[in-house]
């Protein structure tokens, strides 16, 4: 066969079971059909490459997406609880406190991960550039610019939603 859509298309029909089979014992069924799509787009990309047999490649590629989603999801999840357990503090209501808290994680939660991490890094725990940098595994030229970035884009948010509460707020005192 020299066609790539007809090796393809013999590819997937003869695996795509077994594959999605293999998916399926270590995740829920969407995340499994999603894990599947993805190895088979790696395998279409990398179709010239493929060794005989190709099953148990296929399986190591479903096997490594399952793991790499599985570590961005548990970042995801302890950054999420060092956030929350991050910000104290000592005087005040307890209740200003909480909305002031969850006023910060619902913004903070309007950002990406890696947005995230460069304003936490920097602003709560204090880093120098070059000891973030080294922290996430990037030159601190890098991280400044991530951090410019993330505070734009945390401004924006917060914009957003000054002028949401200033446009609720005139419109409350209308009625």
């Amino acid at each position: 066969m020299d066609d790539p859509e007809e090796r393809f298309t013999v590819l997937y029909d003869r695996h795509y079971r077994n594959v999605l089979g293999y998916a399926l014992l270590r995740a829920e069924q969407s995340i499994a059909e999603d894990l599947v799509s993805e190895t088979f787009l790696v395998a279409w990309r990398r179709l010239d490459e493929l060794p005989d047999p190709p099953l148990p490649w296929l399986l190591g590629v479903t096997r490594n997406l399952l793991r790499n989603q599985r570590v961005r999801r548990l970042r995801g999840d302890e950054l999420i609880a060092r956030l929350g357990r991050a910000s104290t503090f000592v005087e005040g209501d307890v209740a200003e406190r909480v909305e002031t808290r969850q006023e910060a994680l619902a913004v903070l939660a309007c950002l990406r991960e890696q947005d995230i991490e460069a304003v936490v890094l920097a602003s709560w725990y204090g880093l120098t550039p070059a000891q973030a940098a080294q922290a996430v595994g990037c030159s601190p030229r890098t991280y400044n610019v991530r951090l410019h970035r993330a505070r734009r884009r945390l401004a924006d948010v917060l914009g957003r939603k000054h002028s949401f509460l200033s446009i609720q707020g005139h419109i409350q005192e209308q009625t």
